[in-house]
Formats: structure tokens, C-alpha cells, sequence
């Protein structure tokens, strides 16, 4: 839960919305190629662990995830069915109580979500899809995002949660 005093427009609070959405859209555009179809590595994704330490990376995913969606060229089926999947694991991830669950939600919610309009798409089977996508997921989330996660408690860096 937030602090005592907390408000949505804390300005502290908006610019790291700000950032972890300006962060998020940098990792997809620099890592392009491999960041959108039915088969990819989203590298940004990393960041879906953020939301078990701040709060505000609730946002800050949601609106990366948004931005990144315009700029990747499927249309607006993937911005908006992408950025909800986005909104949703961020909010469970959020809601974990243990480090090592914080990079599941994101795997399960995108792999099954995004999968659902992905396999329409590009004409795939939908459990193919689904696979793809939690590969991709797990290598960004847990082989990346995890220990990132780890070292950001261990030095007690960007730590927002209310129970720290």
C-alpha cells in the first residue's frame, strides 16, 4: 500500500511513471527485431518485475507498453490488447508476496493473452503461440528481470513497497 500521504499526483510518484515508461519504450525500440510478432524476446519486459517494489511501475509499464504497441506496427489490437495484458500482470505482479513469484504473472497473463490475438494474426496455432510467447516471457522475466529484481532489494535500491 502506499505511504501515508500518498496522492496519484505526487510528483515523484508521476516521474517514475515517467521513467520506467520512457525506460520501457527505449529497450523495445533499441531491441526492435526481436520485440514483436508471435516469436519474441520482448527485452523490456525485464522491467515487469518492477511493480513488486513500486507501485508506480504499475503505470509506467501500462504506458510503455502503449507507446512501445504504436511504434511496433500491429495495429491497434496490439496496442490495446497488449497494454491491458500489460496492466493486469503488473497489478498481480504488484500483489506478490515472495521475490521469486513477481516475474510470473507477466509469463502467464502474456503468454495466454497476447497469444489470443497473435495467433489471429499472423494465422498460428494458438498453443504454439502461447508457447513462443512463455519462452520469450520466462528468458525476459526470470533469466533477466529476476535477478535485476534481486540486486535492486539486496542494495535496497528504488524500493517504494510499503512494507520495506
Amino acid at each position: 500500500m502506499p505511504k501515508k500521504g500518498f496522492t496519484l499526483f505526487n510528483p515523484n510518484y508521476i516521474v517514475r511513471i515517467a521513467l520506467i515508461a520512457a525506460i520501457y519504450v527505449t529497450i523495445n525500440i533499441i531491441f526492435a527485431p526481436i520485440s514483436y510478432g508471435p516469436v519474441q524476446i520482448r527485452m523490456a519486459e525485464i522491467l515487469t518485475v518492477l511493480p513488486y517494489i513500486d507501485p508506480a511501475a504499475i503505470g509506467g509499464l501500462f504506458f510503455g507498453c502503449v507507446l512501445s504497441n504504436l511504434w511496433g506496427g500491429l495495429g491497434i489490437v496490439d496496442v490495446l490488447g497488449g497494454s491491458v495484458c500489460t496492466l493486469v500482470a503488473a497489478v498481480l505482479t504488484h500483489r506478490m508476496r515472495k521475490p521469486f513469484l513477481a516475474p510470473f504473472p507477466p509469463i502467464i497473463v502474456n503468454a495466454l493473452g497476447v497469444s489470443l490475438y497473435l495467433h489471429i494474426l499472423f494465422l498460428l496455432p494458438y498453443w504454439l503461440t502461447v508457447l513462443y510467447i512463455g519462452i520469450g516471457q520466462t528468458i525476459a522475466c526470470y533469466l533477466f528481470g529476476y535477478p535485476l529484481l534481486l540486486v535492486l532489494i539486496k542494495r535496497r535500491i528504488w524500493l517504494y513497497r510499503h512494507n520495506w
